[in-house]
């Protein structure tokens, strides 16, 4: 209806300005500062990063009500996998914000976002521009995979922090024997994030068959 594709339209333009203010402020702080700013990323935006990733847990609801014709698991793994590290590795490690690789992955999340919430807005209007459609469908497969990569470097530099502060690491007191180190849990979601990678980017490359086949190519040019 009119009414779910103007509440879509203004979803995707919210997600656009606060990812398009990230990226502009990640590209002017490195151009004044240089590699000083590398340090102080967090710091900086990762407030707004914050909110653009927890509104994007509505997108699965999104899909669920059906106002939303995505698959449903690739898009959930995808935005778990960023709540993960953002939030449960990221935020919790103040010794992990300041390492150069923060800066690396909110450069390759906020360039994807960037790029699909252009597109999505001027889709919900009924504009394809075959440039930014291949953009959009292309880019994803190139950049994907590094901002996984990026995402599992992050964890594997954090498991020094979380076994020195025993961050999220439970022990329970006599009688019960039950305990739980997190380190060792964050060492099995590296093992689903990356077999989680494979099933996406499959899913990716559908998806650009899908909508840069040679038909809808030229169902969207008529």
């Amino acid at each position: 209806s009119f009414t779910m594709n103007m509440y879509l339209f203004v979803y995707d333009l919210m997600q656009f300005c606060g990812h398009s203010w990230i990226f502009t402020n990640m590209i002017i702080r490195f151009m004044t500062f240089g590699k000083d700013s590398l340090a102080d990323t967090f710091h900086s935006i990762g407030l707004v990063m914050r909110l653009c990733q927890l509104l994007s847990v509505l997108e699965i609801l999104h899909i669920l009500i059906g106002i939303d014709k995505s698959r449903l698991l690739p898009r959930f793994l995808q935005i778990t996998e960023r709540i993960i590290v953002l939030f449960v590795v990221i935020n919790s490690q103040e010794e992990v914000q300041g390492k150069y690789v923060v800066c690396v992955l909110f450069f390759l999340w906020n360039l994807l976002d960037v790029v699909r919430y252009t597109y999505n807005m001027l889709a919900r209007m009924g504009i394809y521009y075959l440039p930014l459609t291949w953009l959009n469908f292309s880019l994803c497969i190139l950049l994907y995979p590094l901002s996984v990569l990026a995402e599992g470097f992050a964890i594997y530099v954090s498991l020094p922090y979380f076994e020195s502060f025993g961050t999220y690491s439970i022990k329970l007191p006599f009688p019960f024997t039950f305990s739980i180190y997190f380190p060792y849990v964050l060492k099995m979601y590296l093992l689903v994030l990356f077999a989680g990678m494979c099933f996406i980017i499959q899913n990716l490359f559908s998806e650009r068959m899908a909508h840069l086949g040679t038909g809808s190519i030229k169902n969207k040019r008529s």
